[in-house]
């Protein structure tokens, strides 16, 4: 019984966080339309919103740890669900995020990220995307901010394994700056499919920044030992067992 109604406010929780993003795009659109600042307050304001009713709906807590960077900076995270980017982007004060190219015909969602300065990638196509994105930076064509990189390419339930992907390290060798790696267990309550979101504490902590200039392979064995680590250390105090 208490799992069927667990199931259902999660169920109620996942419909209302769709017609939040309606609601929030349309009543932001007009500010954001003006300014690339009222794309980023309204992102903001959806986080906001639907970190609350989490909370509320499915007793599912939130919890950032370690000191989120302010400064332009590059933030290199683990990416279980849809619910560590909300946490790293509300964390953050100009958060724009590397993307799957999909995502740009998103409704709402698409253009909301692409007013606030994310970058579309297309898979497969990573270098060429990351070349075109590095000489936008250069001509001033993209807003200042905390450019986000999820290191493995996609959503990783936990306990998976999989590779991190050499595109953190080019995007860390040309932008010249430290990188904030991101580790999180959210993937435990709100899982990378279905609908059921567990109540708990769900963590994303940001760790102490790897210094710019280490050689790429020293950089990329450096991120994933210390985001792996953290990561499963935040799973574990969430009772996840492999």
């Amino acid at each position: 019984m208490r799992h069927a109604i667990q199931w259902l406010l999660s169920l109620i929780f996942i419909v209302q966080m769709y017609l939040a993003m309606a609601v929030v795009g349309l009543l932001y659109l007009p500010y954001a339309i003006l300014s690339p600042d009222g794309a980023l307050a309204a992102c903001h304001a959806y986080c906001r919103w639907v970190l609350f009713s989490l909370r509320v709906l499915t007793g599912l807590r939130t919890e950032v740890r370690g000191t989120p960077p302010t400064h332009e900076v590059l933030v290199a995270a683990k990416h279980q669900s849809f619910l560590d980017i909300l946490m790293i982007f509300h964390a953050i004060p100009r958060g724009k995020f590397i993307m799957k190219r999909e995502l740009i015909y998103a409704p709402i969602l698409g253009w909301f990220a692409l007013r606030i300065g994310c970058v579309p990638v297309n898979r497969g196509k990573r270098g060429a995307a990351i070349t075109k994105m590095m000489a936008d930076v250069k001509s001033g064509a993209q807003r200042a901010g905390q450019l986000i990189i999820y290191s493995q390419g996609t959503r990783v339930a936990p306990g998976v394994k999989m590779p991190y992907k050499a595109g953190t390290a080019a995007l860390y060798m040309q932008l010249g700056q430290e990188c904030y790696p991101v580790a999180t267990n959210v993937g435990v309550f709100w899982p990378k499919r279905g609908i059921l979101r567990k109540p708990g504490l769900a963590v994303v902590e940001f760790l102490p920044p790897i210094p710019a200039g280490l050689p790429n392979a020293q950089f990329m064995e450096r991120l994933e030992r210390e985001v792996e680590t953290a990561s499963d250390a935040l799973m574990a105090e969430a009772g996840f067992r492999v």
